[in-house]
């Protein structure tokens, strides 16, 4: 079993791996001090548990929870924190485990020991089972060898096309393999669904006018793009461009 330690605090690092020697039959893959750090060591090292903190700077655990939720073949994750209050989340968030720091061995064991029995589809099964708690702030996106995140705040629309969604951003563009549908749901908030293939994000509606047939059509700002907004749709892209 290969693992993966995650904590910005080298002494809860050290802790987790001693005591991952002193179980025994499991691998201490690497360790990361950052959510994305982690997620790039979890799909280079194609590790089979996560010890996870969650309060983390930049990317907490939930969150890096989510993006390794997404991947086609996720690790098992098990949280290791020192405030219960997160509980109900990382549950949530699909953890096969809940620790307490100080972690105890036995403890550790039992959690390695449950997530062990799963198998790569029950862990990719029970990764789609529920909502995540909480909306992602960035999106993960696989490039050749390295990850990149991409803020919510720069992705201007979401675009279907066959198996795939490319995500078109301040700085361009790149693609993702996760259903529309669920990034709808997720960022119900922050973006609006205009036609069966395109979710737009209205920080990043400059206007909405009509053609000559009268299509409405949304112009994306600090751009020439426009995009068609299905007549099924319409009335939802208004109510929410007024509230």
């Amino acid at each position: 079993m290969k693992i993966l330690i995650v904590d910005d605090e080298a002494p809860a690092r050290e802790r987790l791996k001693r005591l991952c020697e002193e179980i025994g039959k499991v691998q201490v893959a690497g360790e990361a001090q950052s959510g994305p750090e982690a997620l790039e060591m979890a799909q280079r090292l194609a590790v089979d548990v996560i010890l996870l903190d969650i309060r983390m700077p930049a990317m907490d655990g939930i969150e890096v929870a989510r993006h390794l939720a997404a991947m086609p073949e996720p690790p098992a994750v098990i949280f290791v924190t020192a405030f219960d209050q997160y509980a109900l989340d990382a549950f949530d968030a699909q953890a096969v485990g809940y620790l307490l720091k100080p972690v105890r061995r036995e403890k550790l064991q039992s959690a390695l020991h449950s997530a062990q029995r799963l198998t790569r589809p029950q862990l990719g099964e029970l990764a789609g089972m529920a909502p995540l708690a909480g909306a992602r702030k960035q999106i993960a996106v696989r490039v050749r060898d390295r990850l990149k995140l991409i803020p919510l705040a720069d992705i201007q629309y979401f675009l279907a096309e066959q198996k795939y969604v490319t995500i078109k951003h301040l700085h361009g563009a790149d693609l993702i393999e996760e259903a529309l549908k669920s990034l709808e749901d997720e960022f119900a908030d922050d973006f609006v669904r205009v036609h069966r293939n395109a979710l737009v994000a209205l920080h990043a509606i400059d206007s909405v006018h009509r053609t000559q047939d009268g299509q409405l059509e949304v112009l994306i700002k600090n751009s020439n793009e426009k995009l068609t907004v299905s007549r099924r749709l319409a009335a939802e892209l208004l109510r929410k461009l007024r509230g």
